[in-house]
């Protein structure tokens, strides 16, 4: 009996595998770490949508900017009930408004709504005026852009971007599953999508990063570190940013991601540089306190510190997760719907057997 589901096999796929135990994960014939270091973000999306789609890079980047001032168009439409939801809660509702009889490609334009939504819903909830797209311009920059009112610096436009990437698909986790499972019934790519961000929006999915610059907070200085770290653990307490359940040695995408901190790090972020030390200290002390059982520093740790360098809230942390996995629950349902079946798992009874009207109310 297998209750979560481990080491199930529910579908075949040409999309990505993740190998827990050699740290590994490949995203159409990539490893991780290449695409991050050599594409980008909208290249790993063609990537991804390739033998499904008939894009290139440069169409693609151009649909996906049309889609953008069409998702603009729409934004508007929902902004006062979104104003009043989280922001996971208002990206829900905002993709929920898309029609399945929109011309725009569905595959475009929800890729391009959540940037825009997101990005639209931030100034919103700030009373700031909504920032138009620019569709000459790649998703990274023009999210960036239309959060801030301007172009940003360069470095934090590519950070922005080698996140997305490493994100963009990873395996049958529960959002994937979900989309899948939707798609399997034919019910369409946008409520498929929906049905992703909403598992996404479940704390134990995609709610993690945020806790770690809590735990940042709550060390507040260097000379707390060792102490603090030390006392959490003799509490048997969950360090956030460390362990996987699917990595048994280091998260590849963590690789990635701590390599674009430290580039923005070496411009005197006294944040990172503190974050760094924790890592230390919290790898340090795992080794002695949990010797049999290899604990390495997840994606989400450096996940909350590179959205925090870019100018993120730790509360659009989800949603901006969702910007770059859609790419991936779009991919697995357009191979869902080319070579899936109705996903019908079965479950075991463990309740009461047959009794009779009598025995019921006994």
């Amino acid at each position: 009996m297998n209750i979560g589901l481990d080491n199930i096999v529910v579908a075949q796929t040409i999309l990505s595998e993740v190998d827990g135990e050699k740290g590994r994960l490949i995203i159409r014939g990539f490893s991780v770490e290449t695409l991050a270091e050599t594409f980008t973000f909208e290249e790993v999306t063609a990537r991804l949508w390739e033998g499904f789609t008939q894009d290139t890079t440069e169409s693609l980047t151009l649909e996906l900017g049309k889609a953008r001032l069409r998702a603009f168009e729409i934004l508007p439409s929902f902004l006062d009930i979104a104003n009043k939801l989280t922001f996971i809660e208002g990206l829900r509702l905002g993709l929920a408004s898309l029609s399945d009889k929109e011309e725009v490609p569905h595959h475009y334009l929800l890729t391009g709504a959540i940037a825009v939504f997101l990005a639209g819903l931030i100034r919103s909830k700030k009373g700031l005026p909504l920032i138009k797209p620019d569709p000459s311009l790649r998703q990274a920059e023009d999210f960036l852009r239309m959060l801030h009112g301007k172009r940003v610096d360069k470095s934090l436009e590519q950070a922005l971007d080698k996140y997305l990437i490493t994100i963009s698909d990873h395996g049958m986790n529960a959002s994937t599953f979900t989309a899948r499972s939707i798609a399997s019934t034919k019910a369409g790519l946008i409520s498929a999508v929906i049905g992703g961000i909403s598992a996404l929006k479940g704390p134990l999915h995609g709610g993690a990063p945020g806790p770690v610059l809590d735990m940042l907070d709550e060390i507040k200085g260097d000379k707390n570190i060792e102490n603090w770290v030390k006392t959490e653990l003799a509490q048997g307490k969950r360090l956030m940013g460390f362990g996987h359940r699917i990595y048994k040695v280091r998260d590849p995408r963590a690789d990635v991601l701590k390599q674009v901190v430290s580039s923005l790090r070496s411009s005197g972020n006294e944040r990172l540089i503190f974050a760094e030390k924790v890592e230390t200290a919290i790898l340090r002390e795992l080794v002695k306190h949990k010797p049999d059982r290899p604990l390495h520093t997840n994606v989400e740790f450096y996940t909350a510190l590179l959205l925090e360098a870019i100018g993120l809230e730790r509360d659009v942390f989800t949603p901006v997760f969702a910007m770059g996995r859609v790419v991936g629950w779009i991919a697995h349902v357009f191979e869902q719907e080319k070579t899936g079946r109705l996903i019908r798992p079965q479950s075991e009874y463990i309740g009461k057997k047959v009794c009779d009207r009598q025995t019921a109310f006994q």
